[in-house]
Parts: structure tokens; sequence; C-alpha cells
């Protein structure tokens, strides 16, 4: 094929060709530079002829139309600075962070200097897939990041730097939905057996019966408890930020504050609570601090660490033949349990703090087998009360 090629051509005509390394070439014009008066010629590459020959007429009718924008060529490094550093201002920290991490391990090294308008589709799965295979990375953490670039490439296309959003062709691992772990009537009771006496004790169990999630039981603050009405404010976590490993209190998952009416049993545990640190600030004396005044901390006041508590957790699981269990497990069973005990959907995903109760029910539908034969049960003796009626 002759790589011959127009040298005087009209605004928005292009010609292709194919390139000696395999690929097809389309130039186009964008008119004539002002200084030089000679054309200003840009290129689109393709695997296939057909490819480039579809972009290309896009982009010659966006040019006859009135409405081509020329492609950036900032660097797509530079971009993300920017935009981590200006458009992300309404992002929880935590979210930020895990943004930045992501920008600065994966996403700059890797394709920082591409132009931002030459970034392509497969540039981007190629990395996804080098880092799923390669680098050993999760399919949630690559859905992750690429949520981050996403989101990115999404405010450069409203800013005007990007025609389209190339993220939007690339295609995500698909994240297999892992079993979810709880805690039968007999394992149960061996776990409370277990933490019994344990430094954690009162954490395990209030966490396993008001399903709070790790980062809440933990920002959960003695201004929140209300002993008069049995209830929790639940309006905080408690996280370490990734990037500074700082802790902070940081707004909810999904942002649901939620006040949950707890069981007795919850209230005389953190009653208890309260008793245990009395007896550690007197017994502390100057040296106790606790400015947040959390529910949980250790004998001196201070915060306790997700990743101190997990630890500990894990290894008392271990050592007492709950291999599998997780701290998050401890929701699970209670969610579970409360379906069990005949709650609604409704109100188990309010007391749980999810965005929805389809994803509530889709989480916890098929961990209760159970509750189906007891559900046939119940509609079985209905049929029996009607026919008995009806006599």
């Amino acid at each position: 094929m002759s790589n011959s090629k127009s040298t005087k051509n009209a605004k928005g005509a292009g010609t292709i060709r194919k390139r000696a390394d395999g690929r097809w070439e389309a130039r186009y014009s964008v008119g004539f530079s002002p200084k030089t008066g000679k054309q200003i010629q840009r290129s689109i590459y393709g695997e296939s002829q057909k490819d480039v020959r579809q972009r290309l007429a896009k982009i010659t009718t966006e040019i006859d139309e009135g409405i081509y924008t020329d492609p950036c060529n900032m660097k797509l490094g530079t971009w993300l600075d920017i935009w981590l550093k200006d458009y992300t201002l309404n992002l929880k920290p935590s979210t930020r962070s895990i943004y930045d991490s992501h920008v600065r391990t994966h996403l700059k090294p890797n394709l920082g200097q591409i132009q931002l308008g030459k970034l392509a589709p497969h540039m981007v799965q190629h990395l996804y897939n080098e880092l799923l295979n390669e680098k050993g990375l999760s399919p949630k953490t690559i859905k992750n990041l690429h949520g981050a670039l996403h989101r990115a490439m999404e405010q450069a296309k409203k800013l005007g730097y990007i025609r389209t959003n190339p993220l939007d062709a690339v295609i995500v691992p698909r994240i297999e939905k892992t079993k979810i772990e709880t805690l039968a009537d007999d394992e149960m009771l061996r776990f409370l057996n277990v933490i019994k006496g344990e430094p954690d004790e009162l954490i395990y169990y209030v966490t396993v019966f008001t399903g709070l999630r790790q980062g809440e039981v933990l920002g959960l603050t003695w201004d929140c408890v209300d002993f008069e009405n049995n209830t929790l404010l639940i309006n905080k976590q408690h996280t370490q930020l990734r990037q500074t490993k700082e802790y902070v209190f940081a707004s909810l998952k999904n942002d649901k504050i939620r006040t949950l009416t707890v069981a007795d049993e919850v209230m005389d545990a953190l009653r208890k609570q309260k008793e245990r640190q009395e007896a550690w600030a007197e017994a502390a004396g100057s040296a106790w601090s606790n400015p947040d005044q959390l529910v949980f901390t250790n004998e001196l006041g201070r915060y306790v660490s997700n990743k101190t508590l997990y630890n500990r957790f894990k290894r008392l699981m271990r050592e007492n033949g709950f291999d599998d269990l997780r701290f998050h497990s401890l929701r699970h069973t209670f969610a579970v349990n409360s379906l069990r005990a005949g709650d609604d959907i409704k109100t188990v995903q309010e007391n749980l703090g999810h965005a929805t109760a389809s994803f509530t029910l889709s989480t916890y539908a098929h961990s209760t087998p159970g509750m189906k034969k007891e559900s046939a049960n119940r509609m079985g003796q209905y049929i029996k009360s009607l026919q008995s009626s009806a006599g």
C-alpha cells in the first residue's frame, strides 16, 4: 500500500496508511498555523484499518460541524496531580488517601508520561492485565484503581481536555463473590466462651450483637450512647489514612448516619466498659487521656487501632479453632441472626447502614437456607388454617 499522502488537505480531510510496525495510522488536518501557514496535522492509531477509518470519520465530521476539540498535550501524570489537589476535596479523607496511593503506586509510574489526549483503552487494559496476572493485585483493588482513573478522566472530559473517556471501553476483572462466614448457634456459644476475659471481650461482644463495622465500633463515643433509651448513634468511624498513617474520625460508609436500638445485654456490656474506664482513669492518674471520649480505649485512654484489634482477633480465633473467622464475620453473623429472628429486610438494612435494601438482600439471601424452609412451614400453617376455616 502506498504511504503517500496529500500535503495540502482541506481542513477535516484525512489519509490512512499502514505503518511499518503493523498498526494503522489515520492523519487529518485541523487547519493551518497562523504563524507558518502550514497545515496542523494530527494522527490516530489502531490495530485495524476499519477502526481508524471509523474514528477518522467521526473526527472529520466533528471538524466540519465545528465541535472538534484538539487532543490535550498535558501528561496524564500532571493531570492526575491536578485532579487530586483540586477536584477531590469533596471526597472522604480515606477515599482521597486511597486514590493518592493508587496514583503514586500504579498509575503515574506506568501511564504518567502519556499525553492525556493519547491515552487509549488498550494501554489501560494492558496495565490492568499486568497488575492482575503478574503483580498479583486482586480484582477488587484493580476495580478501585479503575474507579479513581475513570473519575479523573471524566473530569478531564467535562473540562474539554478530551472528547471521550477512554476508560469507558476498558474491561475490569470480575470480582468473585466471597463466601460469607458466620457463626452458627453452637459456634456462637463457643465464641462467647473464648472471648470471655480477653482484653477486647466487650468490643467483640458489642460488635456481634449490633453488626457495627470495625471502624464504627472503635469510633463510638460516649455522647452517642443513650443508656435511658437503649440507643447508639452511629455517626462516624475511626480510621487510618493510608498516606499519613494518622488515625482520624471520618464519615460513615455510604454517609448513612443511623440510630440503633439495641438489646439490654449490649447496654449492660457498655455499662461495664464505662466502669472499667473509670477504674483505669483513677489508676492512671495524670497519664489518663481520652479527649475524644471514646468508648473503647486501652488502660491509658488511648484509642485502639484497627490493625491492633484485627491482629489480636485473628490470633485468638486461630488459637481456638476459628481459622476462617474474620472480624467482619461478626457483622455478618448479626445480619443473619436478625433475619432468622424475623426482622424485615428494611430494618436489617437500616441497622447495618447499607445503601439499599436490595444490597442487603443480595448479600445475605444465600446465607440463610433454613429461612426458606421456615417460610414454607409458615405458609403451610397458613394454608391449613384457611382450609380449616372453610371446613
